[in-house]
C-alpha cells in the first residue's frame, strides 16, 4: 500500500427538499384544507477515525463526496424522506483544514471520534405550515435550504510515542528492524526511506509505538531533501530518538545540523525531550568512540547512548530510556485529562483567577 500524507477533496452536504402545496380533496368535504408536507432534510457530511488506516491513499482516486439531497414533500401531509449522509473514513491523527481559509475543522486523534463537516439543508415547509386564520388556503410552500459544498485538506501527522531523527543513513531503519516487528528497507545508501513507517516496540512487558521519518538534510525545515514535507509525523510524539551516524567524520556537525533543522521547524520540536545516542559503535574501536563521544559533548550533546542497531548492543538501555520520557509523558497527561473531567463534573478544583 502506498503511503499518502495529504489529499485534496471536495464534499457536498445535501439540499433540503422543497414543501409541497397540496389540498385535501376527499369526496363530501366542501372545504378541505391544505395538507402539503415538509421536504426532507439533506444529508451531513461526517468525518470518523477508524482503525486499520494509516495513509490518505483512498483519497487519491476518489476525490468528490455528495450526500443526497432531501426528497421533497408530499400531499396527505408526508413529510419528504432524508437524504443520506456520507462519511469520510480517515486514519488516527489527521487534521482536516478548510482549503480556502486554512481553518482546522477537525483534529481526528481518538478512535471512533466523529465530527460534523458539512451539516446538509433543513426541508421546506409545505402549505399546511402557513394556515391561519386569515388564509385558511395558502398557495405557497418554501424551498429547501441550499447545499454547502467545501473544499477540504486532509493532512496526516502519524500517532507515535516516540520518532526517530537523524542524518540520511544514520541506521534508523535498522534500529526500527531490530526493535519490532517492522520491515523497513535497509540499505548502505542515503534516502533508502522513502515514507515514514510504524513500528510497536515491547520493552519490559510494556509496548509503545515508534515512527521512522526519512532522514533530514540540513536545510530541510525549508524544504529541502525529503524529511522536511515528514516532521509534522513526529510532532505528536512524547520523545525523539537522536541517532547520530558513528562512522561519519563530523559527528558533532551532524548532531548540530539535526538540532537546528528541529528548532527552525518550530511547532516545538526542539523543545522535545530527546535522547541522544552514537549508533553502529560496532564498526569502532573503543579510542574511536571516546573521541565521538567527546566530539558530541562539545556540540551540546548530554547523556549520549550507545547503541548499535546490527548487533543490538545498547539497544535494551535506548528503549528503558525512552520509556521513562513516554510513560512520564502519559502520567501528565491522564492527570491533565482527569482535571478536566473534575472541573466538568464539578468535583474539581476550578480553575484560580483573579480580576485585573
Amino acid at each position: 500500500m502506498k503511503f499518502l500524507d495529504e489529499a485534496k477533496i471536495y464534499i457536498r452536504a445535501g439540499a433540503g427538499g422543497p414543501g409541497c402545496i397540496s389540498f385535501r380533496r376527499e369526496k363530501f368535504i366542501e372545504y378541505g384544507g391544505p395538507n402539503g408536507g415538509d421536504g426532507g432534510k439533506g444529508g451531513d457530511v461526517w468525518a470518523e477515525c477508524v482503525e486499520g488506516l494509516n495513509t490518505l491513499i483512498d483519497y487519491r482516486y476518489q476525490q468528490h463526496f455528495r450526500a443526497k439531497n432531501g426528497e421533497h414533500g408530499m400531499g396527505q401531509n408526508r413529510t419528504g424522506k432524508d437524504g443520506e449522509d456520507v462519511v469520510l473514513k480517515v486514519p488516527q491523527g489527521t487534521e482536516i483544514y478548510d482549503y480556502e481559509s486554512e481553518e482546522l475543522l477537525a483534529d481526528m486523534i481518538e478512535i471512533g471520534q466523529r465530527t460534523l463537516i458539512a451539516k446538509g439543508g433543513n426541508g421546506g415547509w409545505g402549505n399546511l405550515r402557513f394556515k391561519s386564520s386569515t388564509n385558511q388556503a395558502p398557495r405557497r410552500a418554501n424551498p429547501g435550504q441550499p447545499a454547502v459544498e467545501r473544499t477540504l485538506l486532509l493532512r496526516l501527522k502519524l500517532i507515535a510515542d516516540a520518532g526517530l531523527v537523524g542524518l540520511p543513513n544514520a541506521g534508523k531503519s535498522t534500529f526500527l528492524a531490530a526493535v519490532s516487528n517492522a520491515k523497513p528497507k535497509i540499505a548502505d545508501y542515503p534516502f533508502t526511506t522513502l515514507v515514514p513507517g510504524l513500528g510497536v516496540v515491547e520493552i519490559d512487558g510494556r509496548e509503545f509505538v515508534l515512527a521512522d521519518i526519512p532522514g533530514l538534510i540540513e536545510g530541510a525545515s525549508q524544504g529541502a531533501g525529503l524529511g522536511d514535507r515528514f516532521l509534522a509525523h513526529v510532532e505528536r510524539c512524547a520523545v525523539l530518538l537522536h541517532l547520530v551516524d558513528g562512522t561519519s567524520e563530523t559527528v558533532g556537525a551532524d548532531y548540530e545540523v539535526i538540532v537546528q533543522e528541529l528548532a527552525d521547524y518550530d511547532l516545538g520540536l526542539a523543545e522535545k525531550p530527546r535522547v541522544v545516542t552514537l549508533n553502529k559503535i560496532d564498526a569502532l574501536s573503543p579510542e574511536e568512540i571516546g573521541g565521538k563521544l567527546a566530539e558530541l559533548s562539545a556540540a551540546g550533546a548530554q547523556d549520549v547512548l550507545l547503541l548499535s542497531g546490527a548487533t543490538n548492543k545498547g539497544v535494551t538501555e535506548t528503549l528503558r530510556e525512552l520509556w521513562r520520557e513516554i510513560a512520564g509523558n502519559r502520567a501528565e497527561n491522564s492527570q491533565i485529562n482527569q482535571d478536566a473531567q473534575d472541573r466538568e463534573d464539578g468535583t474539581g478544583e476550578a480553575p484560580k483567577w483573579s480580576p485585573i
